[in-house]
């Protein structure tokens, strides 16, 4: 009888233990899926953290990766604001928003955002030659030339250049230049600015583009990749009205804002967009 009673005792300590350890690995897993976002970073890399077996691609120390992994992001929780000052209707959709400037009218929307990411890059890095976008129509608004005091006389369809009396430097008439770049630009021209590439192509820059009036763009801001090889990344993207800049949420997974390779199919579902197969392509701006 005492043995027996011993035996019982034993089993049920080892169905205790057993729950516990379950228990503890559920809680461990569950920490490690919040921990993904560390809300306390100041920008994206130390924001968003990769998931368990992954490590973020390898960059160089001046290229738009390592620009958009140590840009700087608003404070965790904080609303996206339209460009008037106002917070747009949707709050539920992102993880997190880019500081990036915004302009003071309706006019950075969802390929602007782009460019101007692009632009501030290439800005910050005095890479100068390289910011150069087309109009809807062709013409091609380069700022190096806009830099040496040429301006931009749009009449309907006929654009050109005209020679002012000084040269463009400043930050200041930067932001001039993108202002005009955004009233003429569109989905509808950066989609002549871009080729197709395959999901194991993806890399920090590339977009998934769908052109038209409207149309939509999102863009890849960062990248990881497991042993296999296998990527992940995040999405960032602007909307209209005009608004800030913000890395999305994975509607798969709420607390896990990477998308994973695996994952892709078409239709490509984003919160906000569906992209229909052939619309992941890289942007040409880094000539």
């Amino acid at each position: 009888m005492r043995n027996n009673i011993l035996k019982i005792l034993s089993i049920i300590c080892l169905i205790s233990c057993t729950s516990c350890q379950t228990k503890d690995k559920n809680v461990v897993q569950e920490d490690e899926k919040k921990m993904i976002v560390e809300k306390n970073g100041k920008t994206l890399q130390t924001r968003i953290l990769v998931p368990q077996g992954y490590t973020r691609t390898k960059v160089k120390k001046k290229s738009l990766g390592t620009f958009l992994r140590q840009y700087s992001l608003k404070e965790d929780g904080s609303p996206i604001l339209l460009y008037n000052g106002e917070k747009r209707s949707r709050q539920n959709n992102h993880i997190a928003i880019f500081q990036l400037p915004l302009e003071n009218a309706d006019l950075q929307q969802c390929a602007d955002s782009i460019m101007r990411v692009y632009a501030e890059y290439f800005y910050q890095t005095k890479q100068y030659h390289k910011i150069s976008f087309h109009f809807v129509n062709g013409f091609e608004a380069k700022y190096s030339k806009w830099r040496k005091g040429y301006g931009i006389s749009v009449n309907g369809d006929y654009v050109k250049w005209v020679k002012t009396s000084q040269e463009h430097t400043s930050y200041e008439s930067f932001q001039k230049y993108l202002r005009i770049v955004f009233s003429y630009a569109s989905t509808l021209s950066m989609d002549k600015e871009s080729k197709p590439i395959q999901t194991s192509q993806i890399q920090i820059g590339d977009v998934f583009l769908k052109d038209g009036s409207p149309g939509h763009v999102v863009m890849i801001v960062d990248v990881c990749e497991n042993k296999s090889g296998k990527k992940a990344f995040l999405l960032a993207q602007g909307y209209m009205p005009a608004q800030e800049f913000h890395i999305l949420k994975n509607m798969k997974h709420e607390d896990d804002p990477w998308y994973y390779e695996d994952e892709v199919t078409y239709p490509f579902i984003t919160p906000e967009y569906i992209f229909e197969k052939g619309s992941l392509k890289h942007l040409v701006y880094e000539r």
